[in-house]
């Protein structure tokens, strides 16, 4: 069967090169684009959300200290920790990087974006009555409708809402704090990504793929936006999924597929979009080998189901309304044309050219007999690329993609861990190094 060595090493790097290529062009070309031909594509600095704004601030030396710092501890820190300490210490990592990035501008980098009159947080104070929200949810979605919601309440089923209603309930009245929350949420989602590489792969490549969904540029938006919370859920349901798909006892098949079906199932009444995550969810079953854990994730789904219909909230009627509301606002000036292909210029700036050079090896590992870990692991990276072709395909993603794309995201790091070892250290370089400069040259607006 094909292992590492069994690809040439001269093609993986020529892969490796092209597929770079290609993705440093997406980005140019989704940059000069509207610039070059005059189109308004009806966003601040095409394709990111974003403004450019080049300067030097005293706090940028936060994200540069934590790199550092990683850069030279890391591979002394992987062979020395055992299994539990090492999931700390990588959530530990992944806390101060993200949290890092977000300071970058201040406190107020992170309590401004939850303070808008858009956000969640602020429309959840202003909500009586959880049974009266909802019940009456969808009748405020259009946009012409009486106090209808502002477009990120209106653009998720209620249970993004929700959550921040209980915070609110919870008395956590403070937009700073709120953001906290989030991000710390946010950061356990490579300690569930971890636990699912090990369950269906190995603890080896578990090690491996560390340091790649850590030291991402992605880290930046993890820290400003609600979607942190929606990748934790997701990829928690899916480490849930995985350990059911491998269970040997019955116990466990029933005790993690309908916990893990409880959280996906809780990620459809949060984004509309994240029923993509199905992808994911029948990759993780086929590697695990345990199709009797679909029925059991999909009735913990249906209980989730249940309850927001019985509470009021009919996800089949209120999607088809999102849609006449999406179109009715920005996303109508927003070119299918451009923004089918220049969403993934975006999303670069997320992942970092790093992951454009791996793809090319996972896919083919994916498709190999090669050896069965390495094969988890690219197939589990492959899904995660396949969701974001759906999604900017469906033509429901337009623009914003660098955070409504952040529980697909994380997936797709998982690649560059399939690379030559003698890569890593130099492109783990390059990826904490992109995020610095974004933070440098552009203040992003999630």
């Amino acid at each position: 069967m094909p292992t590492q060595a069994s690809f040439p090493a001269r093609k993986v790097w020529v892969a490796a090169v092209v597929s770079t290529l290609i993705g440093a062009i997406v980005v140019a070309v989704a940059i000069a684009w509207p610039r070059v031909t005059g189109t308004d594509v009806f966003i601040y600095w095409p394709p990111l959300k974003a403004r450019w704004t080049p300067g030097f601030t005293p706090t940028l030396l936060l994200p540069v200290l934590v790199a550092l710092t990683g850069f030279l501890v890391w591979r002394r820190m992987i062979s020395a920790l055992r299994w539990g300490p090492f999931l700390v210490a990588v959530f530990a990592a992944s806390w101060l990087w993200t949290a890092a990035l977000g300071h970058v501008r201040g406190a107020e980098s992170i309590s401004k974006v939850f303070a808008r009159p858009s956000e969640y947080f602020v429309g959840a104070k202003e909500v009586p009555s959880i049974s009266g929200f909802l019940t009456g949810f969808i009748e405020r979605v259009p946009l012409d409708a009486k106090g209808h919601w502002p477009i990120h309440i209106a653009g998720h089923p209620p249970g993004a809402t929700l959550f921040f209603i209980v915070l609110d309930r919870l008395g956590i009245s403070d937009p700073y704090t709120a953001g906290i929350i989030v991000l710390t949420i946010g950061s356990t989602a490579v300690v569930a990504v971890l636990l699912t590489v090990r369950t269906l792969s190995s603890e080896t490549y578990a090690r491996r793929v560390a340091p790649w969904i850590v030291a991402t540029p992605s880290a930046i938006w993890m820290g400003v936006s609600a979607d942190a919370m929606f990748t934790a859920t997701a990829a928690w349901g899916l480490a849930l999924l995985a350990l059911a798909a491998t269970a040997t006892r019955r116990t466990r098949l029933i005790g993690c597929g309908i916990p893990a079906g409880l959280l996906l199932g809780l990620c459809v009444y949060f984004s509309y979009g994240l029923v993509l995550l199905g992808v994911l969810a029948i990759a993780v079953i086929w590697l695990g080998g345990r199709w009797e854990a679909l029925w059991w994730a999909l009735g913990g789904a249906l209980l989730v189901a249940a309850a927001f219909t019985l509470a009021g909230f009919r996800w089949w009627e209120g999607f088809p309304v999102l849609v006449t509301r999406y179109y009715d606002g920005i996303q109508s000036k927003r070119q299918y044309g451009y923004w089918v292909w220049a969403n993934i210029g975006a999303w670069t700036f997320t992942i970092g050219l790093a992951v454009w050079a791996a793809i090319p090896r996972g896919i083919a590992e994916a498709w190999r007999r090669g050896e069965r870990n390495r094969r988890a692991v690219a197939v589990l990276g492959s899904a995660g690329l396949s969701t974001i072709l759906l999604a900017t395909l469906s033509s429901m993603s337009k623009a914003e993609v660098e955070r409504i794309w952040l529980p697909f995201t994380i997936w797709v790091l998982l690649l560059p861990s399939l690379l030559p070892l003698r890569w890593h250290r130099p492109l783990l370089a390059t990826q904490l190094a992109s995020a610095i400069a974004i933070e440098y040259f552009l203040t992003t607006q999630w």
